[in-house]
């Protein structure tokens, strides 16, 4: 349910405030992001709950307890701020401020952009750097199409974590639901891993996350796949890829994303990964696409990520025209 005819308006504000100026950096050398103070109190929890003595319910059951801290605190300040904003212009502003900072499009590109200048700059040593900053596979494992593939699958899944996503949520449930939900994804991207300090503490966050993105990622994989046109590829190569792939994929969500992604641009993704907890066998996506990914690609890439996010955007225009008929 949209909470307010006025919401889908001001998000689409917010999304093409976020693609213009993104996070600028001088403002948060001097206040925190919002996503930092939520990954120290994620932080702040692990170390005094997560006990390597304990057995893994008591583990599993701490990290539960953790869970229901972390959404409660950004529910909670999504309440208040809702109650203290309400209807008025500087209070709506102020709502357009929160909501852009939350949004990741422009920090997204340019993460990823950054992998493709680092090829050119300074060839696979500088690339295996600056992909390690936005994925958590061991560089040093990536040979040129690995990282290639890395920055891809990377734009595919946070197409839809860091912008679809927070948006579905901001439309659900205004602040409360868009703080909620970028408190779980923090704290699934923390410690929902499969690694043995983890497995149990970070059960819950990891399973939270996974309900929270379910909606969203099959919203993202067919908004990549419409968007396909724009790099010549076909929406319906890219559809039935992802029909075909994305339940094959480790992840209940990810696959989607990253198969409509896989099918537009004709190549194959996931398969096989190595990551600072070992090795994960994956199923590809898109499989008889072309494996060896090249850094052209990840421009590829790019211009279907500014696709799908005007797609996005005309998306939430279409939902705002018809909240305001009902």
């Amino acid at each position: 349910m949209i909470l307010e005819p006025f919401a889908p308006w001001l998000l689409l504000v917010a999304l093409f405030a976020d693609a213009l100026i993104g996070d600028p950096p001088w403002l948060w050398r001097r206040i925190p992001h919002p996503v930092v103070v939520m990954g120290r109190l994620i932080g702040f929890l692990d170390n005094n709950l997560n006990r390597k003595t304990w057995p893994f319910a008591t583990r599993r059951v701490a990290g539960i307890i953790a869970l229901l801290v972390v959404v409660s605190a950004g529910a909670g300040l999504g309440v208040v701020l809702q109650l203290l904003l309400s209807d008025s212009i500087p209070g709506k502003f102020a709502e357009l401020l929160i909501v852009t900072v939350l949004l990741a499009q422009r920090s997204l590109y340019e993460h990823v952009a950054g992998v493709k200048q680092a090829f050119d700059d300074g060839g696979l040593p500088a690339a295996r750097m600056a992909v390690s900053r936005i994925v958590g596979r061991d560089p040093e494992a990536l040979d040129g199409a690995g990282v290639c593939r890395a920055a891809i699958e990377t734009t595919a899944e946070n197409f839809s974590d860091g912008i679809v996503a927070p948006a579905f949520w901001y439309l659900f449930a205004g602040l409360p639901g868009i703080l909620a939900y970028k408190a779980v994804n923090t704290a699934d991207s923390m410690i929902g891993h499969r690694s043995e300090r983890y497995r149990a503490f970070g059960w819950a966050a990891a399973r939270l996350d996974d309900l929270l993105n379910y909606v969203p990622a099959r919203i993202s994989g067919f908004l990549l796949a419409a968007a396909a046109p724009a790099v010549g590829g076909s929406a319906e190569s890219a559809v039935r890829a992802m029909l075909r792939d994305a339940s094959k994929h480790k992840s209940i969500n990810a696959g989607w994303p990253e198969a409509a992604m896989a099918g537009a641009l004709g190549l194959a993704l996931a398969g096989p990964r190595i990551y600072a907890s070992g090795r994960v066998e994956d199923a590809w996506m898109n499989a008889f696409g072309r494996q060896g990914a090249k850094p052209s690609d990840i421009a590829s890439a790019l211009r279907l990520l500014v696709a799908g996010c005007l797609a996005h955007a005309l998306l939430v225009a279409v939902i705002g025209l018809v909240a305001q008929l009902l």
